[in-house]
């Protein structure tokens, strides 16, 4: 998606999402969704590396370290030079592991960093990666602490795998960095050493965020749209397509309600109803398409790829709950 990515940084997309006092553009809650809606209804892929870029963007933004911030945050707001995340190890990927997958031992002016992150999207067209470790102690009954530090690719000890082969997005280029005694030194800390690394920073994205619905109502409206001009032609897919309509609006108008403060139910239960949606109106769109659909290269086939993503990106235990219930055909018993 490198051309896609070269116009958003020309239309000063990575504006939107700082405040004005920084050099964006101070876009609210309410119009990122409605933007990243959009965008995800045109190209996942492109709209999901961006996600990853303003991860990192907004994590520095809003880091302690304000020489760091100065250094950076210009070439950042231009799309200059991106820097994109290898955090979800602190949070879902290998917690249940021993030993830590990527490890920050402390030395003179800074970090030795060992490791890998495992999954890290576009690091071969991104200048650095904000990564988090655990610090390891010589005192073993010493507390967990973690750092997060903004590390350059072309840095020594650093290897970016070629990514993936995934049944969708494999072009998002997400893969392994592996870092090899690579020193970071302490300027380049974005938070840490804490016991919490990713908490610690205040207004930061969050698992489970709204971007995550967004993306996945964005893909649904795709495919719902795709229903939309079959059903001119043909007056059997009215009916479904009318009742995936008012669902996703009905979604959407939730979401952009919890967007500017309104919420009427929680992100978990938002998120739940966006991956069910999803993959409902992409499966709905490949009946309508029949055998075309599930040929390589047509957009039905690859949106129904797509959908499956949303199963397992920064999806929170109980949104996992929810779609495997619905699936599964078993109702879930209030508390």
């Amino acid at each position: 998606p490198g051309s896609q990515l070269e116009r958003m940084e020309r239309a000063g997309v990575y504006r939107w999402f700082l405040p004005v006092q920084q050099g964006g553009a101070g876009w609210s809650n309410h119009d990122i969704t409605l933007a990243y809606l959009k965008m995800s209804q045109a190209c996942l892929a492109s709209t999901f590396v961006l996600t990853q870029r303003i991860a990192a963007l907004k994590r520095i933004a809003v880091s302690p370290n304000f020489e760091l911030i100065d250094r950076l945050l210009p070439g950042l707001v231009l799309g200059e030079s991106p820097a994109t995340v290898g955090i979800s190890h602190l949070t879902t990927s290998g917690r249940h592991l021993s030993k830590p997958i990527l490890a920050a031992t402390r030395v003179e002016g800074g970090f030795s960093f060992s490791g890998m992150c495992p999954w890290v999207t576009g690091a071969n067209a991104a200048a650095s990666v904000l990564v988090g470790a655990v610090v390891v102690e010589e005192d073993d009954d010493a507390t967990e602490s973690q750092v997060l530090a903004v590390v350059p690719v072309d840095r020594p000890g650093v290897k970016v795998d070629e990514g993936f082969q995934m049944i969708a997005l494999t072009e998002t280029h997400t893969g392994r960095v592996h870092l090899n005694e690579v020193f970071v030194p302490d300027g380049d800390l974005v938070a840490g050493p804490t016991e919490n690394a990713l908490a610690s920073l205040t207004a930061a994205p969050s698992t489970g965020s709204f971007q995550s619905s967004a993306l996945a109502l964005g893909v649904a409206a795709a495919a719902i749209e795709f229903l939309l001009r079959e059903s001119a032609k043909r007056p059997d897919l009215r009916v479904g397509h009318a009742a995936l309509q008012a669902s996703h609006d009905q979604t959407t108008t939730a979401l952009l309600e919890a967007a500017k403060g309104n919420p009427a139910c929680s992100n978990e239960q938002l998120r739940a109803e966006a991956n069910s949606l999803v993959l409902r109106a992409t499966q709905a769109a490949m009946v309508a398409a029949k055998g075309a659909g599930f040929t390589k290269g047509h957009p039905v086939g690859r949106w129904c790829q797509e959908a499956m993503f949303f199963l397992v990106w920064s999806c929170p235990q109980a949104v996992q709950d929810s779609n495997l219930c619905e699936l599964a055909g078993v109702e879930i018993e209030s508390a």
